[in-house]
């Protein structure tokens, strides 16, 4: 199966500049595509992670993918699917953002021999004169078109900063970059860079009188619309500094029925046949597709020892009812404990909970369980009895379980 068959039968592509000639590309000829990524934070996140897929697609068909790191588009920052203006970053937090990022990639991509390159768009956009950029790239963009695009559209009531307004023409700019330098033919991105990638494809069309191609693939959102990889405390990151394996690993295990199957076809590499045989299961029978999900995807972000550890983990308390060695872990100071702490100190402090009202509605609920045994006293301080097995075990909702240990 072709690389454009197989993206669409997992269900990735959403739209084509030229669905025919793309497909004929795709099938017949190496494509050198690229997809950008803005350094907004130290680290990818699930949403960046289906793009790295689709990019690892491709580059084991045989086409070249360039990974840009928006050091320079990061200093503006895009609009698209925006309701207010991006908090302006320093040059210093974009460029250890960038050296976040690159890290990151090294695992999803092979950048040996050429097969894949690596660049800043900082390096060209930082450059730039404003007076020829204009009069090489500005003098191309309509202003009446930009407008009827979604990505300003729906910012013209709450108000469209002359910066962002930029971003597109940078974008573009960018698509320029690439094909000159490395003869880059084809821009990929999720569906909401749809009309900047539209910007792009006819920046080169009237400049250089050359047909390049878009693509853009699916948004990951759940079966009713939702944006994936959001949880209570923030982002499913790919960093195990900032999302633990463990907890990465029951984001997944955790999806609703409705999902796991769709989550399967366009997170992992698990061929369409077993997949086709997994669309059958219902009810119970769907755990061992959220198993499979859970494991693979972690597999892929984080290692097979890792994704061993967290899978054994997950088995031990969830049917043995046991503690595990890589449980996620917080550490408490032993001597605040000794004074007595409050269990919603403590919920905030292990990121169970993102304030001490929502800990508090958590346990009115009945969700909350101190060592097996269900909190009703909102104010329940912790002293070290609760300690005595050498750690304490909070357990969220059904399924969500955490350590807690003194320091």
């Amino acid at each position: 199966m072709s690389v454009f068959k197989e993206l669409q039968a997992r269900g990735l592509i959403a739209q084509m500049t030229h669905p025919e000639e793309i497909e004929r590309l795709l099938e017949n000829e190496k494509v050198t595509f690229y997809i950008g990524f803005d350094p907004t934070a130290d680290s990818l996140h699930v949403g960046h992670f289906l793009q790295m897929i689709v990019m690892s697609h491709m580059q084991r068909a045989g086409h070249k993918p360039i990974a840009l790191m928006g050091g320079g588009t990061a200093m503006v920052g895009d609009p698209s699917g925006r309701t207010d203006m991006r908090t302006m970053m320093t040059t210093e937090t974009i460029a250890h953002n960038v050296a976040c990022f690159k890290k990151q990639f090294e695992r999803f991509m092979d950048f040996s021999d050429g097969k894949a390159i690596m660049v800043n768009n900082g390096d060209w956009l930082m450059e730039l004169k404003y007076i020829p950029f204009l009069r090489e790239v500005g003098v191309h963009f309509s202003v009446n078109r930009m407008l009827t695009f979604d990505c300003f559209k729906s910012r013209l009531e709450r108000g469209l900063s002359f910066i962002e307004f930029n971003y597109m023409l940078m974008q573009s700019y960018d698509f320029l970059k690439l094909h000159d330098e490395y003869g880059c033919t084809m821009e990929l991105g999720g569906d909401d860079q749809w009309s900047n990638i539209i910007g792009g494809i006819e920046l080169i069309r009237r400049s250089k009188g050359k047909e390049v191609y878009g693509m853009t693939f699916t948004l990951l959102t759940t079966s009713d619309g939702k944006k994936m990889g959001k949880t209570q405390s923030g982002a499913v990151w790919l960093s195990p500094e900032k999302t633990s394996p463990y907890d990465f690993y029951q984001y997944w295990r955790n999806v609703d029925d409705a999902d796991v199957v769709r989550c399967i076809k366009m997170l992992t590499f698990v061929p369409l046949g077993e997949i086709a045989k997994l669309e059958k299961l219902e009810g119970s029978a769907l755990n061992e597709a959220k198993r499979l999900l859970a494991y693979e995807v972690t597999k892929l972000v984080h290692g097979e020892e890792t994704a061993d550890q967290v899978e054994e983990a997950a088995r031990a308390v969830f049917s043995q009812g046991q503690s595990s060695a890589n449980m996620p872990t917080t550490e408490i100071d032993e001597t605040a404990v000794k004074t007595g702490m409050s269990l919603l100190d403590i919920m905030v402090a292990a990121g169970l909970a993102p304030s001490k009202g929502e800990g508090r509605r958590l346990i009115q609920q009945g969700g909350v369980s101190v060592n097996d045994v269900k909190v009703e006293d909102v104010n329940l301080m912790i002293g070290e009895k609760y300690f005595e097995s050498g750690e304490m075990i909070i357990k969220k909702g059904k399924k969500v379980y955490h350590k807690i240990v003194l320091k």
